[in-house]
């Protein structure tokens, strides 16, 4: 297996740190961008001319992660050749299907499952529900990773595509097969937890009404005080921490909008009646950590210097980072090892297991990284 990354200037995809691919033999693009450059720039159709054989995934961002760099509104790219694993692709619209569950059983469903090993997820993030999503891909009972697009913070549209131009309300999924290769994931927020536990009395999906029987928008201002004027910009600095009856570990839930007339809150992720939820704020060290100890969890098999990492980091931690986002990417690679390939973005949603396993999930403000390559 092997690797090669890109970044597109002047007008063509110019190689960051490795040797050029030829195009002839890459069998998987990831390319991440900002949505304005997406819908400017012809891009599926550079891509497809420069790798004509591969299987192109391309999905807008708050923000794209190459090797240390972070950046905003650019374009880049990872094209990746493979000796034993076979890539299969199936992509879908959220307006075919009557609900994300669906859709996520639909995708799960049309990838054959005799030889699948893994599952990299790439959804839509403003129309699709990202926990009822994951919920269906988890009927295809392998590891599922990814996450879902952004839009900077504007929260308006995202833009998704697979072997074809980007379009809003899109969901892709990558099927990898083939027993030679070898996948790890590690998901670490760092947030810290303030104010009383409560309970949701009141919620439908990913719409939050009531909290211990109060209006959860009015309690939510009564927290923020004067950066409630910046709701909801201001809610990525105050993301809610909630135990879903049945699960023993928290997730975390990031705000996407307020509706003033109905006095709720949109999540990004469902947040059912009778979770226990409590509110969080960000620590900067402990982010920092927080991204250094998720590369130990996906490389804690060791990684040869022909792998490839894949990170997802939520808009909510770039934000507070602000100048100093770099940082958490610069711990992850020190993790790794700086000879790792890392390419990724910032997201409205990150999508994995827990660390010790299980079914996926929807999380908000962590550094989940995925990990791959094939043994020899």
């Amino acid at each position: 297996m092997k690797s090669t990354q890109y970044k597109y200037s002047g007008g063509s995809w110019q190689t960051r740190g490795s040797k050029d691919m030829d195009g002839q033999e890459a069998d998987l693009v990831l390319c991440f961008g900002g949505k304005e450059q997406i819908a400017q720039n012809k891009v599926y159709d550079s891509l497809r001319e420069k790798f004509p054989k591969a299987e192109i995934s391309i999905c807008s961002t708050s923000g794209e992660i190459l090797q240390s760099a972070v950046y905003d509104n650019s374009l880049v790219a990872a094209a990746i050749q493979f000796d034993s694993t076979e890539i299969r692709s199936v992509s879908t619209s959220i307006a075919d299907h009557d609900s994300s569950f669906s859709a996520g059983q639909f995708l799960a469903n049309e990838l054959p499952s005799d030889g699948l090993q893994y599952i990299m997820v790439f959804s839509d993030g403003s129309q699709v529900n990202g926990s009822e999503l994951v919920k269906g891909l988890s009927t295809a009972e392998v590891l599922v990773t990814g996450g879902l697009a952004g839009d900077g913070y504007d929260f308006e549209s995202t833009l998704v595509g697979l072997n074809a131009s980007p379009e809003e309300g899109k969901i892709l999924v990558l099927g990898f097969y083939g027993d030679k290769l070898k996948v790890a994931h590690g998901s670490q927020g760092g947030w810290d937890n303030f104010g009383l536990e409560r309970k949701i009395t009141k919620a439908e999906a990913n719409v939050l009404y009531e909290i211990d029987g109060e209006n959860a928008l009015d309690l939510y201002k009564k927290y923020l005080g004067d950066e409630a004027k910046e709701l909801p910009g201001a809610a990525l600095l105050y993301p809610l921490s909630v135990i879903i009856p049945g699960l023993d570990k928290p997730v975390v839930r990031t705000i996407l909008s307020v509706n003033e007339e109905e006095k709720s809150m949109v999540f990004a992720g469902d947040v059912p009646e009778g979770s226990s939820v409590r509110l969080m704020r960000a620590n900067f060290d402990r982010l920092r950590i927080a991204a250094s100890n998720a590369a130990v969890l996906s490389a804690k098999d060791g990684l040869p210097d022909d792998s490839f990492a894949l990170l997802v980091s939520c808009v909510g931690r770039k934000l507070v980072l602000g100048p100093r986002v770099e940082d958490e990417i610069e711990a992850v690679r020190q993790t790794l090892g700086t000879n790792v390939p890392v390419l990724g973005f910032y997201a409205y949603g990150e999508i994995s297991p827990f660390n010790e396993g299980g079914d996926c999930q929807l999380h908000n403000q962590t550094m989940t990284i995925t990990t791959f390559y094939e043994l020899q």
